[in-house]
């Protein structure tokens, strides 16, 4: 096993080393020093890059809503919203929900979603309110954003990822939304 820097990157070495491990073992019977070992990196090279085994799954998607929350202040909100999916290419995530029963992550996945999905309402609401909206209002519309946006990522997911961009399945998913807050 080697110890030093993989050719490609260490996070996308990881990563894949990763989803390898999730579709041969499962998610639950995969350990971080398995990780590690396929990479080809050491178990403190590993937490250099991803803080626990579900941030491989997640990191990519984080920082995205990390850039919605801080354009929130300068876009539209659909605009910022629509930010999420820019440029957004098949990833670690993409990977897992279309293959949760092979990689037993669906209770993980879910349980993770939902945290994201409560992120980005609350980014939303915060967003709104501090614009004078009321309450309410601000955490329907919060609410009913979010769940476009995890809804079209994991139905962008499920169709795979690579036939139409999650852009288009956002702007979908974000129309309905509207259609339903009318």
């Amino acid at each position: 096993m080697s110890t030093g820097r993989p050719k490609a990157s260490s996070r996308e070495t990881i990563s894949e080393a990763a989803c390898e491990l999730f579709l041969e073992r499962g998610y639950e019977r995969t350990a971080v020093a398995d990780i590690a070992a396929r990479a080809g990196v050491s178990r403190s090279s590993f937490f250099n890059y991803f803080e626990s085994k579900a941030a491989i799954l997640w990191a990519g998607f984080d920082a995205r809503i990390d850039e919605l929350t801080k354009r929130l202040d300068d876009t539209g909100l659909r605009e910022a919203v629509e930010s999420i999916a820019s440029d957004f290419t098949p990833d670690a995530l993409a990977l897992a929900f279309k293959n949760a029963d092979a990689m037993q992550v669906g209770d993980e996945l879910e349980r993770d979603a939902g945290l994201r999905q409560a992120r980005i309402a609350a980014a939303i609401s915060q967003r709104l309110r501090a614009q004078g909206v009321g309450a309410l209002r601000a955490d329907v519309v919060g609410a009913a954003h979010a769940g476009a946006v995890m809804a079209a990522v994991r139905q962008w997911a499920q169709d795979g990822a690579g036939r139409r961009p999650l852009s288009v399945r956002l702007g979908d998913a974000l129309d309905i939304a509207r259609l339903t807050l009318a």
